[in-house]
């Protein structure tokens, strides 16, 4: 017979809880959303938790931009400054290299923002950061190794989750409000039984890292693109290395890993010949990281006591990196909305559907912005085996000043610029 390898406290079942707590507010999954939003409800005098599964901050993330948008909002809690001391690296706007010459599609620097620019700071040390601003308010509590796997819920409304702790027992936290900010594989979404509409994007990307040699070729604007048949080359500059993204049609990835490791060199070496000496350092397949480009948007992010937000609720495309942003500005326009009614103790279900009344219809632009870019200009670049060249549209837009500006205000703060109410 088989037998299990959880502990013997993981294998018992969830109502054989060991401990039982409350508070104001359960925060469920330590990404950018989640802690954004523990922090502001903190800073309040709202207890809050946040509840994460890792043991810490300290893992892979392919998501380390922040936009002019957060950068805004950080200023406002007096954290811009300080989150600027720490190493990083600025893109200000692409440069894509084309057969007949270099486009730029936006240019960050024309917009009136304080943050003329993408900051680019490692995911985990940007979560640290925050986390320690929270911990330095009596009412947060951070509570890692914690892996959610029951809602509690009574009469319909969620009051709560159980949770394996760090010493694997059951362990039971009950809320007025539960946020399930756990990522585009959300088991708070799953548990809800919510189930986001998909769509699927005709692209996957390979992340990996170049390493800096000396007499390195200069990005102006910190973000270098260039297409080649069939693949689209991204090149960050993160000051130490290069941030590197090979975009390849969707569905082909066990045909890429059947060429080789040497074929991918080969293609990157042709798309941007001054990395040939660069990719040398490429000779496993472990240094790559397959990113599977999805999109989804959930018709409904709340239930009674419970509501999504970030990833959980929708999921972005990579193109103009704004998932993070978009995520923090849910938390913010959550943390505009439920502050009286946490403080009150009671947040009732049409409060919780205000906050996706605000956000849906800016997502469901950016979305579709998102979309058109895919289909119309990166789907038809993947799907070419002769020289790539600007659609003619494309480079008129950006000639136009009325015009020239709006996907760089878009990527920048979206259609709605959010703010923090009463920082």
């Amino acid at each position: 017979m088989a037998t299990s390898s959880l502990p013997a406290a993981a294998q018992s079942r969830p109502d054989e809880v060991r401990d039982g707590q409350t508070t104001g507010c359960c925060i469920v999954g330590g990404g950018p959303a989640g802690a954004i939003l523990a922090l502001l409800l903190a800073r309040r005098g709202i207890s809050v938790t946040l509840l994460e599964m890792h043991r810490d901050f300290d893992r892979e993330f392919r998501g380390d931009t922040i936009h002019p948008s957060t950068l805004e909002i950080l200023d406002q809690i007096g954290l811009a400054a300080p989150l600027h001391l720490m190493r990083h690296s600025k893109v200000s706007g692409p440069v894509i290299n084309f057969p007949d010459g270099p486009f730029r599609p936006f240019d960050l620097t024309r917009l009136k923002t304080r943050f003329p620019y993408i900051l680019l700071v490692p995911q985990s040390q940007f979560l640290e950061f925050i986390t320690k601003e929270a911990a330095k308010y009596s009412s947060f509590r951070l509570i890692l190794r914690a892996n959610v796997r029951k809602l509690v819920e009574e009469d319909g409304c969620v009051h709560g989750v159980r949770y394996l702790g760090p010493d694997d027992n059951w362990r039971e936290l009950r809320a007025p409000l539960t946020v399930g900010a756990d990522g585009r594989f959300s088991q708070i979404r799953q548990l809800a039984g919510i189930e986001p509409v998909k769509t699927a994007p005709p692209m996957d990307v390979l992340w990996f890292q170049l390493p800096k040699l000396p007499h390195d070729m200069e990005i102006p604007g910190g973000l270098l693109g260039g297409i080649g048949p069939g693949r689209i080359l991204i090149v960050l500059d993160r000051a130490d290395y290069w941030q590197t993204g090979l975009v390849f049609p969707k569905g082909h990835h066990q045909e890429l890993r059947a060429q080789g490791i040497a074929a991918i060199r080969r293609t990157i070496a042709e798309i941007e010949p001054r990395l040939a000496k660069n990719v040398e350092s490429l000779t496993d397949w472990q240094q790559l990281s397959l990113l599977s480009v999805e999109s989804s948007l959930c018709p409904r992010w709340h239930k009674p006591g419970l509501l999504l937000v970030g990833d959980a609720a929708h999921v972005m495309s990579p193109v103009g990196g704004v998932g993070i942003n978009y995520a923090i500005q849910d938390a913010v326009v959550a943390a505009n909305l439920l502050t009286n009614p946490l403080k009150e103790g009671r947040v009732t279900e049409s409060q919780l559907a205000q906050v996706q009344r605000q956000r849906e219809w800016t997502i469901r632009v950016i979305q579709r912005m998102q979309s058109i870019m895919q289909n119309n200009l990166l789907a038809k670049a993947l799907a070419s085996q002769g020289p790539a060249r600007v659609p003619w549209q494309m480079r008129l837009l950006v000639r136009i000043p009325i015009l020239r500006d709006v996907p760089s205000r878009l990527i920048a703060f979206g259609p709605r610029r959010v703010r923090l109410l009463n920082p």
